[in-house]
């Protein structure tokens, strides 16, 4: 294997595209009802398909470089309050050794945004 794209579902297709392209995800493809989203070397499809229990429980976990970075931005692009449901919880240091902000899409999709530090990534 060589790359893993996940496909997630969005309750607006439009909005939710929106809501990633604010975060600095670049389209690289767009057909109306799918899109690949990249963000450095990280790529999902976002597909014009929603279900709630599907979305509520999906979850992505990433590492990033700095978790307070991440935060500062999705709480910038959030205060617009055009994104509806979507959230992001400041950055907490888990017993596992990741420093993670918390990030709700507007379909309800949750993502792990991980910053590690040394040798404590499990894998």
């Amino acid at each position: 294997m060589r790359e893993i794209r996940p496909f997630i579902g969005a309750k607006d297709y439009e909005l939710s595209r929106a809501f990633y392209s604010d975060l600095g995800f670049e389209i690289e493809f767009d057909d109306g009802e799918l899109c690949l989203l990249r963000c450095g070397d990280v790529r999902f499809y976002l597909q014009s398909y929603y279900r709630p229990d599907w979305c509520d429980n999906t979850m992505m976990h990433v590492q990033i470089d700095s978790a307070n970075d991440w935060y500062e931005c999705a709480q910038t692009i959030l205060q617009t309050e055009k994104f509806g449901d979507a959230k992001v919880a400041p950055p907490k240091l888990e017993p596992y050794g990741a420093l993670v902000t918390y990030l709700w899409d507007p379909a309800g999709v949750l993502w792990h945004l991980a910053e590690w530090h040394g040798a404590t990534q499990p894998g």
